[in-house]
């Protein structure tokens, strides 16, 4: 798999958090909010999906199709 877009939706300038981004992996599946982080020693990445009471109570749909084949390929493998 190679990461075939990166788009930088909001970035910031004195916080740890630099960076709001979305990326596209083999043209076929993009990850929307991910955070780009700066440690101690490197950055990072990460995204967050809320829970509350060990449940998922607010779902964000951080992947999304793009091309309508993928999901059609998908749903002809289940």
């Amino acid at each position: 798999m190679k990461i075939t877009q990166v788009n930088i939706r909001r970035t910031f300038d004195e916080e740890r958090l630099k960076a709001i981004i979305s990326i596209t992996i083999d043209n076929c599946l993009a990850i929307h909010e991910i955070k780009v982080i700066q440690g101690e020693a490197r950055l990072f990445v990460t995204y967050k999906i809320e829970i509350d009471n060990e449940k998922i109570e607010n779902f964000t749909e951080l992947v999304e199709k793009v091309f309508s084949a993928v999901m059609e390929s998908g749903r002809d493998m289940v």
